[in-house]
């Protein structure tokens, strides 16, 4: 038998040359990008303004996405460009963005997705962590859960909602695959799993079926169950691929999750003070937090103004007063921006029939 030929085929040299030639255009057409972004932030300092506004760059992602010809897909068109502009924006001032940490948490994943990876990550211990470095200017922005498709709302973080200064400003969902990981490439003698609590419940029949006898430990997040399992061969941990990269340790069982699509939403955070609301980007939602008097039909005097307005509610959400009342919070998601007036009336209306009423943020989605 021959051996394969070594040259490269001609045809292909020159598509590769052809690529060359458009990388280059590429980067000088990026540079004249990053110039004209410098040149917006110079006006935006003399005004006063911000330089992150999340409606505006939803309405440049949406139109490239209503116009792109392919072969490009058009989920791919938002990664790409939340990079370019987060490169851009890093020109006119760091973006210090607070997660769930430590580094390979999903929180970090959804931080880098919503923002891009030029920014300056502010990892946290916990939640609450997140939401005081936001609170306190430590960073400019925070990511937290707030749901999850298999396990509901992240209580926690629906409770700091009640009484934070702090207001969505965006919102990012992401696609959470489990992985077991663990310093030995075998299941054997695992003692414990390490994981966030949500994690562990994610993964409860899978963990039940595999490992019905190991501990199942709850720690801050899924990186810290991933670096306690590179620590010690006892553990297993349980965290995204990059987690297993990050330190050092192997997929023992990919995907564990018992739901295929498991995904988590993810809730841009910040203080108004410092930067404004998001203006009507024409895809929006409203995120209210009520509660009524324990009375009959109150449940109705909820619902009465939205339909009456037609307004459309997309969630609805309820948790505990701890009054011990039998009283509750409900976490409610409008579709629409209070700049419309249905809305704006739909709101003022219930707001007159509630003891407690806080809105939570208005920002743009995807609807994609």
């Amino acid at each position: 038998m021959s051996p394969p030929p070594t040259d490269t085929p001609q045809e292909l040299l020159g598509l590769r040359h052809r690529i060359d030639a458009l990388d280059r255009e590429l980067l000088d057409l990026l540079n004249r990008r990053a110039g004209l972004a410098l040149a917006v932030g110079e006006i935006k300092k003399k005004e006063g303004s911000v330089v992150f506004r999340p409606e505006r760059e939803a309405q440049v992602i949406d139109g490239l996405k209503s116009v792109n010809p392919g072969p490009l897909k058009t989920e791919s068109v938002a990664p790409i460009w939340r990079e370019i502009m987060s490169a851009c924006r890093a020109l006119e001032t760091p973006t210090r963005v607070a997660y769930l940490g430590p580094a390979g948490t999903f929180s970090e994943e959804a931080a880098l997705g919503f923002f891009g990876s030029s920014i300056v990550r502010v990892p946290c211990a916990s939640i609450e962590e997140v939401f005081r470095s936001t609170s306190a200017g430590v960073a400019d922005f925070g990511v937290v859960p707030v749901e999850n498709s298999t396990e509901g709302t992240v209580r926690n973080a629906l409770d700091i909602f009640l009484t934070t200064p702090l207001f969505i400003i965006g919102e990012t969902s992401l696609f959470v695959r489990h992985n077991l990981l663990r310093q030995t490439n075998s299941l054997d003698g695992i003692e414990a799993v390490c994981a966030h609590p949500q994690a562990l419940a994610q993964c409860h029949e899978w963990l039940s079926m595999h490992l019905p006898q190991a501990e199942r430990r709850p720690v801050s997040s899924n990186a810290e169950g991933a670096r306690l399992a590179g620590q010690d061969v006892r553990l297993a941990g349980i965290a995204s691929a990059r987690a297993a990269s990050e330190y050092g340790v192997h997929v023992v069982a990919p995907a564990i999750q018992d739901d295929a699509h498991n995904r988590t939403r993810f809730a841009i955070v910040t203080d108004p003070h410092r930067h404004p609301a998001p203006k009507s980007s024409g895809h929006d939602c409203t995120s209210l937090v009520v509660s009524v008097v324990n009375r009959p039909g109150a449940m109705y005097d909820i619902l009465a103004p939205l339909k009456k307005h037609g307004v459309s509610m997309t969630r609805l959400e309820s948790r505990p007063a701890r009054s011990g009342q039998w009283e509750y919070y409900f976490f409610i998601d409008l579709q629409g921006h209070p700049d419309q007036p249905a809305v704006q009336t739909a709101m003022q209306e219930l707001r007159e029939s509630c003891a407690f009423f806080k809105v939570l943020g208005t920002y743009p989605i995807d609807v994609h």
